[in-house]
This record gives C-alpha cells, structure tokens and sequence, in this order.
C-alpha cells in the first residue's frame, strides 16, 4: 500500500510538461457529477483554450442511445488538489453535437442573465451555506449515530467538539484545505446543529463564478468522501423527526445595495422576491417541503416573510447591515441540494431585471 500511496503522489513535474485535465460535469439527475481524465501537451489556466470533449449521454440519462454524443464545453479551471502538480479539474457544460444546451445545462441560462447589462453593473456578489450530512456507507444513517438508533437530542453537536459530537471532522478539515488548495473562495466551515452534519461556505463570488465554485466545492467533496469510505447526501431532510434539515442559505448583495443608503434597495428587493415566492420555492431544491415546515429554523413553504436577525423567516436581514444602511441579506429558502446556477441567476433576475 505504501507503494501505491507514492505512484498516486508522484510529481509529473520532474519528468513530463504533460498534465491531467479532470473534466467534470453534471449527470441527468441534476445532482449528480460525473467525471472523466485527460492529458494535456502542457499547463493550462484559461478555459478557453482547452479542447471541448463528448462523453456517452445514454449512460448518464441525458441522451438516447442511438444518438449519445453529448460535448462539453470547459468553462472554468480549479487546481487539483488530489493530483497536484500543474494538473487541473474543469467545470464544464454540456450542449448537443447542433450546440445546443441540453434540458439539464442550467448554467447557460445563467451565464445569459449574468452577461446581461444591468446585472454587470450591479456586480452580483454571492456566498452560499451549503450544508450536507456524512452518512455510514454501508447502511445510509448519519456517521457517529448508533446503528438503528438515535444520539441524544439536538443541542449540543451545533459547532460542537469532542468524539461524542463531532463525526467526520477530518473529512470536513480536508475539504476545507483542498478547497483552498483548488482557488476555491471557501470562506469557512461548521459543525451543523444535526449530528453528522455540517456547513461550509462559498463566497464572495460574483455571478456565474458562484455556482462554478460551488459545484466544484460539491465534486471535491464526492472525492473526498469517497476516499473515506463515507457517503455524502446533499437531501435536505434525510432524517425526518425532531431534527434539522439541510439548507444552503443564499446570501446576495449588489453595488447599489453595498453603497450608502443600500438599505432602502435591500427592501425593495425583497418586496419582489415575496411577489414571485411560488416561482423561487419551485426552482429551490427537489424535497424542500419536507425541510420548509416552520420549525426547526425554518419559514413555512407557502407563507413569505423576512426580517431582521430572524431565522425563522424566509428572507434574514442582518443586524449590522440594519445598523450600516446597507449590506446584504440572505435568502433561507433555498434546500441543501439547489442547483447555484439556479438559484443564483434566478435571484439576481428577481432582483435586478424584473419588473412587476
């Protein structure tokens, strides 16, 4: 095993200018992310000058099998933190062999909305609490909890320490720091209130680059998780009961809302966003009524509301953005598994493009 721990650690610098490129895209599910290597002639840092690849759709339920090839486009580069070296992973999307985007790319219609004019000069910034709970592999029930039972209740394990609270933090710690190593803006991590489950956070990203890092912050992740032996799962109530859910909080400023009096812009913001709750709500998360009941932490599904330091409100203003007359806010809707390419594009053309 020691020998193999040093071929996976090898340093291709010492021998080759070639590298390895990770493709990686989203599956049929919409969730789901799949991946496949490459090598390359020499380092590579903009996207746009890496070669656009196909793989079989009808294996990943996004094609027939009489007509499979789907081609992705690279659309952003990370370093790779599990390879290292000059070697990269690549977010990409995926489009029909005509160019088309295909029903499950949601990133090409948020990169049409984050393009727009109006929406570059409010320089949308983005950071995103994504929660995700460890599950034992074998039997899919929270890590550290008894198996068939329960722990104690909820109260202790929230940014708690300590081998009776925290389950996983070394996988937790080595996301954080591969994270940082790949040019992720990962800007911290957390015990959540559930045992076995926590929080790290992405942001401040602008536009589309948010649900880039995003995805690639869930695909590192995966990695991770995998080599652990331990399963990931981004449902948003995966233990029903007296027990949190998962969320992935959606905090969102523009320029007029960070400058003097932004205040008054934050408002109206979340006047338009209680206009189209239905329509957010629907596009927020497969599962989230099982999250959204009104405890818990949570507003109730069909019922819109906000206010300030309030957690249990669909929309949260800050204490120190009502102190400043400006800021952000956060958006608490949004379930632990949304698409960000979503949700982000979807906030912005609420807030800045729409008009009742």
């Amino acid at each position: 095993m020691s020998l193999l721990s040093d071929l996976i650690n090898l340093n291709l610098t010492d021998t080759t200018e070639k590298i390895i490129a990770e493709y990686v895209w989203i599956g049929g599910s919409g969730l789901d992310l799949r991946s496949k290597a490459r090598t390359l002639p020499g380092p590579v840092t903009d996207p746009a000058k890496l070669p656009k690849w196909n793989y079989d759709g009808s294996s990943t339920n996004q094609a027939p099998g009489d007509n499979s090839e789907v081609i992705i486009y690279p659309q952003a580069v990370f370093k790779d933190p599990f390879r290292r070296g000059n070697n990269i992973l690549v977010m990409c999307d995926a489009y029909t062999p005509a160019g088309e985007p295909i029903p499950t790319n949601k990133r090409f219609n948020a990169a049409k909305i984050f393009s727009n004019p109006d929406v570059v000069a409010e320089e949308p910034w983005y950071g995103i609490e994504q929660e995700y709970t460890l599950l034992q592999k074998d039997i899919h029930w929270p890590l550290g909890w008894p198996v068939g039972g329960f722990p104690g209740p909820q109260g202790p394990y929230y940014c708690g320490t300590g081998a009776d609270k925290a389950f996983g933090r070394d996988i937790v710690d080595s996301h954080y720091k591969a994270c940082l190593y790949a040019g992720i803006n990962i800007s911290g991590i957390n015990g959540e209130v559930m045992p076995g489950q926590w929080e790290y956070q992405v942001g401040p990203a602008v536009g589309i680059a948010s649900g880039d890092q995003l995805w690639m912050s869930r695909y590192i992740l995966e990695r991770i998780t995998e080599i652990a032996g331990v399963v990931v799962t981004f449902d948003p109530k995966p233990i029903q009961g007296d027990w949190n859910g998962a969320g992935a909080h959606t905090n969102y400023s523009t320029k007029s809302m960070r400058n003097d009096g932004g205040i008054d812009v934050i408002k109206k913001a979340i006047d338009k966003l209680s206009l189209r709750h239905k329509e957010h709500i629907a596009a927020y998360g497969e599962g989230n009524e099982r999250r959204l009941t009104g405890r818990h932490e949570t507003a109730d599904i069909n019922t819109f509301s906000w206010g300030v330091a309030n957690r249990g409100a669909s929309v949260r203003v800050g204490r120190d953005t009502e102190k400043a007359g400006k800021g952000y806010f956060e958006d608490r809707r949004p379930a632990s598994n949304m698409d960000p390419y979503v949700v982000t594009s979807m906030i912005a053309e609420t807030t800045i493009l729409w008009k009742p």
